[in-house]
């Protein structure tokens, strides 16, 4: 394990600002989080999973007439989401120490979940199930295969981690979700590994 690992919540709190001004807002997710809507059903409540500055996914959500739920551990990303979007509820939390007493008609995990351990990543699949409710859709990203990569941001290394295809089907299987649909390095959503599935149990 990489010790940038452990500093990624560090990493993104320190350079908030700069991470929410480079954020893309061209909403290239969009052929997903419709993939996602369709499955949830309009209006909606929705858990979104480190959500960053809630730019462009929960916007998007947002005005899509679902009630928004984000988390992140970040405290100045999430007073972002507080000023832009009051009307909705943004916690600054962990999502592997994940605990609202709460079920949602949907999860989102979009370029979040990946920053996590591979055995973080395992634990959060019981979470993720106690947070969703009968027949709730779950759309993340992983990696394209098993192991860890080491990025760059701000000249620092960011951490990410993937299982294999074949561990988070059986992770998915084993807490009650159905895979819909998967695309490795998706070339018409910037090469990301998409993955949506719903709770059948």
């Amino acid at each position: 394990m990489h010790p940038s690992s452990a500093q990624i919540i560090d990493l993104y709190e320190r350079h908030a600002q700069a991470w929410d001004r480079e954020r893309g807002r061209s909403l290239f997710e969009r052929t997903w989080l419709d993939r996602f809507q369709a499955v949830t059903g309009p209006g909606v409540s929705l858990l979104d999973l480190g959500c960053g500055s809630g730019e462009p996914i929960a916007r998007h959500l947002i005005a899509c007439g679902h009630r928004l739920t984000g988390v992140d551990s970040a405290p100045s990303l999430i007073g972002l989401c507080r000023r832009r979007f009051p009307d909705h509820d943004w916690i600054v939390g962990d999502m592997r120490r994940l605990d609202l007493g709460a079920r949602f008609d949907g999860i989102v995990a979009w370029d979040s979940f990946f920053h996590l351990t591979g055995d973080d990543q395992r634990a959060m699949f019981p979470l993720f199930r106690s947070h969703a409710a009968p027949g709730a859709a779950l759309l993340f990203t992983s990696g394209p295969s098993d192991g860890e990569a080491i990025g760059r941001f701000q000249d620092e290394p960011l951490y990410h981690a993937s299982l294999s295809p074949d561990a988070y089907r059986g992770l998915l299987a084993d807490n009650g979700f159905e895979v819909l649909e998967h695309v490795a390095e998706d070339p018409d959503c910037g090469g990301h590994t998409v993955w949506l599935a719903r709770r059948t149990q």
